[in-house]
Order: structure tokens, then C-alpha cells, then sequence
């Protein structure tokens, strides 16, 4: 994963389509020297993305009345997933009837057709969906999907898990619909909040309320913990929240007391990485949350290193540095158990450069952090791991954005922006660098989004 000691030096930083996503590179970029020293170009392109039409849903046995609700909370997640061209709101006269004809759908281009019914259960819900390939005339995958009350607070993920599946059908990839991203949100009395947001911007809830500075929140791999740092006992020190049963549990502190900051779990889910400041020995710890035991020192010094995030393999930690001074802050990577540490972001001795908040993507093939492109004007940056970190991808341009996590899918950011209009969370699709708000509105920050929420964890 490190580069070589000459690859490290005078670098040439270009902007990279991803070829993982499936981009071919072109010629045509629209050049923008943006970050001093380092030339991005704009190269998305116009992706073939096949038209999705929703066949308008039915109803029997009581499911009826809420199958248009459930057609489009799933048509919006399509839409969402930037995989589709989506075909929904569809007059039931145009394509009414039990039985598909593909022939009508194929004059009006559609290559998928998604046709779905909801039944009514003694506990809630059956929906059944099935996917048809309009161009070879054939059903190509058919499911049955327990779904709640529509009243009841699970009732939305339950529909944006068959979302997903649906995805995974048409593309062989995952999908994000089923998740959640919890970020900070100031309130009116001068604390800071965590709080959690459905992936399209609904179920807007508030996960603590200790009236002080709450940080970081980090998911755990199963989606059912969050780790975050509060100032709640008068010192910054990491938090579990167990979402199921609202216990909490506090991280130990270390020899030395310091600020506990920048939790972040290990894909094992049983270890948490965290930095720790203001320490004789401040940098980079880890413990066993499943064991509570066994703290390990990896990085530091008379340094600062802080922000950690896994790849999704275990084997390798990204981290934020001062090592080469405060007004200079860089991303680095090491072996996940420690040791020597190799710059990823795009520095250069002498000229400078601002980059912060790393993220692994759950691929594995792409680091995404925000850098400064003029003073106090921050952007989303994403370092192309294939080729060590050396392409980089810039994803936003207009006013100020950092913080970015990664969805589930591997293939979206959200990250918290300020706009002429004021502050919000936004999305980002890196395939097609398509944007658009979560949450507008509100002074926010440090959005983490979960991994896919099972049925049985964080679901209520």
C-alpha cells in the first residue's frame, strides 16, 4: 500500500477518473488550478445510465392503501442510487392490468421494469417486487419482503432494504437507501448535538442530549453502536452508545489524562482506534471495546496525530498529522498495528497545503478527506488508492465543504457544506459528481454515514 521513496518525491497530482466506477478517461477535462501546486480537472462523464420504469403498485387484502406510499419511497431511492434513468408516477390507465407488457414498456425505453403489489399480514406487510428485463422479455428476479405497520418507526428502512435489493439485482452492486448518517448539530443554547438522518433525508431524530459539546460520531460495523467524544464530564473522553438498549460505556482513560477525541472502529467492529491529545504521550491508541482491555499505542509524539480511519481489509490506517506544522495539516498512512507512515495528501516542503478528515472507502480503493483551496475555502477531495493515493479527484467547487464520509455502496459522500444560503449535508455521487441537499438549513458537522441497518440493529 506505501509508496515508494520515489514516488514520494515531486509528485505530479492530476485529476483521475475512477476507473473502478466504470468512467472512461477523456481528453476533454476542463482544467482547474484550484489547490496551489496541484492540477484537478472536472472529467466526469455523462454515464449510460438505463431507464428504470415503476410500474404503479397494487394492493389486496388491505395493502392497498399503502402501496403508493411504498412505490415511491422506492422509485425516490432508485432515483438516489444515480444508477437509473427512473420511469415512476406513471398513470395506472397507461399500464394498468396484472400482467407486464413489454412491448409497451419497450417503446417507451424502458430497459428494467420494477412491478410490485403489497398484501396485507396479520403483523403489518408482504410486499412483493419483481424485476423484469424489458429487452429480453423475461422476469429477471423475484422477492417477498416482510414490512411493518406503516405507522411504525421501522416502517421506511424496512422499504428502503427491498430498495436496495433491487439495486443489487439490476447492477450486481449495493445500494445505500437502507442507512443512516448521524452528524452534530449546534443547538439554540450553544451545545452540540449528535443526531441521525435516513439516507434520503428523512427520520430526522436526536440520539443525545447532554446540553454540551458532543463529537465524531464513528458507526459501528454492524450498525448498531455509535462511539463519540463528549465533553459532558468536563474533559473530552469517547463514548459507546448501544442504539438497542441506550446503555453507554466510557473508554478508560490513559496514564497521563489528555483530550480523548476521533473515535473509530476497526471493520472487526471489537476494536475502537482513537487519538488523544494535550498527553505526554499523545497520538494514536486503539482498544478492545468487546474485551475492554488492551490498549496499544501506534503513532505520535511531540506531534499530533488524530483522525483515524481503517481500510475495510484491517490492515491499514489513515490518519491526520501536524507532523510537518500546524498551519500544514496532512493525511498520512500506516500499517493498521503501527509503523512507518507515508503522505498521502498532495505535500510538498515549502509550498504548503491544508488536508483533513480522511475516509476509507468501504472498497477499498479510494481515501476521501477535504483540503483548503484558498484560505478558510475548503473541498472534497478523493485519492485514487490503486495508483498510491497519486490521483486525485476533486468533487465540489462551490463554496465550503469538508468532513466527507463514505455510504455503504462505495460510491457516494455525504459531507456538511456552506452555502450563500447558509449550512446543510449534502450528497455527492463520485461517478457523476451529481449533488444534492440532505438536510438543509441547520449548522452542522462531522457526518458519519452507517453501514446498511439491519432489521434487527438501529431499525427502531
Amino acid at each position: 500500500m506505501p509508496r515508494s521513496d520515489g514516488a514520494r518525491r515531486g509528485w505530479t497530482w492530476v485529476a483521475a477518473v475512477l476507473v473502478a466506477l466504470g468512467i472512461p478517461v477523456t481528453g476533454g477535462a476542463q482544467e482547474r488550478d484550484s489547490i496551489p501546486g496541484v492540477s484537478l480537472g472536472l472529467v466526469y462523464e455523462n454515464q449510460l445510465q438505463p431507464a428504470l420504469a415503476i410500474q404503479p403498485f397494487s394492493g389486496r387484502f388491505g395493502g392497498a392503501g399503502i402501496a403508493p406510499a411504498v412505490e415511491a419511497i422506492i422509485g425516490r431511492d432508485l432515483r438516489y442510487s444515480d444508477r437509473f434513468e427512473v420511469m415512476d408516477s406513471l398513470p395506472s390507465g397507461l399500464v394498468g392490468g396484472d400482467n407486464v407488457d413489454y412491448t409497451l414498456w419497450d417503446r417507451v425505453g424502458a430497459v428494467w421494469l420494477v412491478t410490485g403489489q403489497v398484501e396485507g399480514a396479520a403483523d403489518g406487510y408482504v410486499l412483493i417486487v419483481e424485476l423484469h428485463d424489458v429487452v429480453y422479455r423475461r422476469s429477471e428476479e423475484r422477492g417477498r419482503f416482510r414490512l411493518p405497520p406503516a405507522d411504525h418507526e421501522d416502517f421506511r428502512m424496512a422499504v428502503h432494504r427491498v430498495s436496495d435489493r433491487i439495486v443489487e439485482w439490476a447492477t450486481g452492486e449495493p445500494g445505500m437507501a437502507a442507512s443512516r448518517i448521524a452528524f452534530t448539530m449546534n443547538e439554540p443554547d450553544g451545545s452540540i448535538e449528535i443526531y441521525a438522518i435516513d439516507s434520503d433525508g428523512e427520520n430526522l431524530r436526536r440520539l443525545t442530549r447532554y446540553r454540551d459539546i458532543t463529537l465524531s460520531p464513528a458507526w459501528s460495523p454492524d450498525g448498531s453502536k455509535l462511539a463519540f467524544t463528549s465533553y459532558k464530564s468536563g474533559v473530552p473522553r469517547i463514548y459507546q452508545l448501544d442504539l438497542e438498549s441506550g446503555e453507554e460505556w466510557m473508554l478508560p482513560e490513559v496514564r497521563g489524562g489528555g483530550d480523548y477525541i476521533t473515535p473509530s472502529y476497526h471493520p472487526d467492529g471489537e476494536i475502537l482506534a482513537f487519538a488523544v491529545t494535550g498527553n505526554a504521550r499523545s497520538g494514536i491508541f486503539t482498544y478492545n471495546v468487546a474485551r475492554d482491555c488492551c490498549l496499544t499505542y501506534l503513532s505520535g509524539g511531540r506531534y499530533y496525530d488524530l483522525s483515524p480511519t481503517y481500510s475495510p481489509d484491517g490492515r491499514w490506517l489513515a490518519f491526520n498529522t501536524n507532523r510537518f506544522g500546524d498551519a500544514v495539516p496532512q493525511i498520512m498512512v500506516m500499517p493498521a498495528e503501527g509503523g512507518p507512515a507515508e503522505t498521502l495528501s498532495p505535500y510538498e516542503y515549502g509550498r504548503g497545503g491544508y488536508y483533513t478528515a480522511p475516509d476509507w472507502s468501504p472498497r477499498g480503493d479510494l481515501v476521501a478527506f477535504h483540503g483548503a483551496v484558498r484560505r478558510g475555502t475548503y473541498h472534497i477531495l478523493v485519492a485514487d488508492m490503486r495508483n498510491d493515493g497519486r490521483r486525485l479527484l476533486q468533487l465540489t467547487w462551490e463554496g465550503n465543504n469538508e468532513d466527507p464520509s463514505w455510504a455503504p455502496d462505495g460510491r457516494h459522500l455525504v459531507f456538511a457544506g456552506e452555502r450563500r444560503w447558509g449550512f446543510g449535508l449534502f450528497v455527492v455521487d463520485v461517478a457523476t459528481g451529481r449533488l444534492r441537499p440532505l438536510l438543509a438549513g441547520r449548522r452542522v458537522g462531522l457526518p458519519d454515514w452507517s453501514p446498511p441497518i439491519p432489521a434487527r440493529a438501529g431499525g427502531n
